[in-house]
């Protein structure tokens, strides 16, 4: 399989990805928590980047997102931001920045676009959010909504399984989804929900619409990093695609590196001074 480069070198901006869907060309989102990570999406021409909250999981080895805090997502959002000039930078809110106090959550928004210099903010929710999202994007800030599973709501739904999967909750979805983008939000993340739904939603709004376990009849893609490129360990979704296998070459260099240490050949005469 050839390389994709594309050779529209613009700064990604929420306009620009509007421009995406209207033309049909797919937007490639990726997750990424650190300077060097995230200098490399941006170079491989990644059009998006997530910094999730999914670093509680992947960065500090949580069993779920809810512990991370707004402190350290603004951290991580730093550390991306620097590496990045093209790419458009989504910072997710963490739990309990926004849920229910919509003055608690357009400080927390402020926060975050003022102390990182990022894009947009993603968050999690619908209809019970709608105070939230509207106050922050009152303030100018732009929002990417995110439905289906939602990690930060992981112990009211007491699974991972994929959702939406009956009428009821698949008439929430679509209703939440038409909400949101009457809001003013500027795109919508749809995860791990039957792609025929999502499908659906995608061709009925008019914002992008960005799956991860949603199909391919979307507007586009996001994946963890870390995943997709085989650094996690045990973790292994039917909607995952893994590119590499990094994990094991990473164990592999620090053994030959451990081995040359014991047994002298490290570092040889070339490299001391």
């Amino acid at each position: 399989m050839s390389n994709y480069l594309s050779a529209d070198t613009r700064k990604i901006t929420t306009a620009r990805l509007l421009e995406m869907k209207r033309k049909e060309e797919k937007i490639s989102m990726i997750t990424s928590y650190d300077f060097s990570m995230a200098r490399l999406a941006d170079a491989a021409m990644v059009d998006a980047i997530l910094v999730g909250d999914s670093a509680a999981n992947v960065m500090a080895g949580h069993a779920t997102t809810l512990p991370i805090t707004l402190d350290q997502m603004i951290y991580h959002a730093q550390c991306v931001v620097r590496g990045v000039q093209r790419a458009f930078v989504v910072v997710d809110l963490p739990f309990g920045t926004y849920q229910g106090d919509s003055i608690e959550a357009l400080k927390s928004a402020v926060r975050v676009m003022k102390e990182t210099g990022a894009d947009c903010l993603k968050m999690e929710g619908g209809a019970e959010i709608r105070e939230s999202v509207e106050r922050i994007l009152s303030a100018g800030i732009p929002v990417m909504a995110h439905l289906g599973l939602t990690p930060q709501s992981i112990n009211k739904f007491g699974s991972y399984g994929v959702r939406a999967q009956g009428e009821a909750e698949a008439r929430k979805l679509r209703e939440d989804a038409l909400l949101l983008e009457s809001l003013g939000c500027c795109a919508l993340v749809l995860e791990k929900i039957p792609a025929s739904l999502a499908e659906e939603v995608s061709k009925t709004l008019s914002i992008p619409v960005i799956g991860i376990g949603a199909g391919r009849k979307v507007d586009g893609q996001v994946l963890v990093l870390q995943d997709m490129l085989g650094i996690t360990q045990g973790f292994s979704p039917k909607f995952l695609r893994r590119y590499a296998n990094l994990g094991e070459e990473i164990k592999d260099a620090i053994n030959r590196y451990v081995s040359d240490v014991k047994t002298l050949d490290f570092p040889n005469e070339s490299e001391q001074y």
